[in-house]
């Protein structure tokens, strides 16, 4: 995928507790820059409305998380995390990451979200779908 399909992005630096013995990030710690960059994500789709924040949040969770690794971070790297969702079905939501360290692709990562009431699957709402089809460059599949 492009970088340019990528309207949001979220800068990070990495932190010396995330680097393992060789001085790269450890692996685990690049689904917490995922959760970050969501955040993010989702906080802008807000517009910053912590109300509407928490809507989002209290009815998404992850089902599925995939991690491909092209190069390693390193300590105090300047990374930025990119997100974009990709696809959006009846009740889930399939989103794409990618991290930079400047012109370099190092991270690929794709998460799916469901959409939930009371612990059970349910549609994504309308409002919801279209602000996520107006955000995005590239229009998600339905």
């Amino acid at each position: 995928m492009a970088r340019e399909q990528f309207r949001f992005s979220h800068p990070l630096r990495v932190r010396w507790a995330e680097a393992d013995m060789q001085g790269v990030v450890f692996n685990a710690h690049y689904l917490l820059y995922f959760d970050v960059g969501i955040t993010e994500y989702w906080r802008a789709l807000a517009d910053g409305d912590p109300q509407r924040l928490r809507e989002i949040f209290n009815h998404l969770y992850v089902v599925k998380s995939t991690v491909e690794y092209r190069a390693p971070a390193h300590f105090d790297d300047e990374l930025e995390v990119c997100v974009r969702t990709e696809r959006i079905g009846r009740s889930s939501l399939t989103v794409q990451f990618e991290i930079h360290r400047g012109s370099e692709h190092l991270i690929s990562g794709e998460n799916v979200y469901v959409h939930a009431h009371e612990g059970a699957s349910s549609p994504v709402p309308g409002a919801f779908r279209e602000l996520l089809r107006e955000f995005e460059i590239v229009k998600p599949q339905e």
